[in-house]
């Protein structure tokens, strides 16, 4: 559980943090609040928005089984255990 929540919160910092490098690169100050206006920051909120409710799209399409497939649990079966697999 800790990967698809770790991805997105590095999907939503992303954004702030290639601010951060440009403002870097520029030799401005990255930590002048001057750098950093209120229009800005709702700038790249939203844009952080967009790139978590992309991924959320992307992986409810093309993550998990493929359509039509079923999923068997483990199991044991004659005295063996079965793994896990889709049918």
């Amino acid at each position: 559980m800790i990967r698809p929540v770790a991805t997105e919160i590095l999907l939503f910092v992303t954004p702030f943090a290639l601010y951060a490098a440009f403002l870097w690169a520029t030799r401005a100050g990255v930590f002048d609040r001057t750098q950093w206006p209120l229009k800005r920051l709702l700038t790249l909120c939203i844009l952080a928005l967009l790139l978590v409710l992309g991924s959320f799209l992307y992986f409810a399409n093309y993550g998990g089984a493929p359509v039509g497939r079923e999923y068997v649990p483990a199991h044991v079966e004659d005295g063996k255990f079965v793994p896990g697999r889709l049918r």
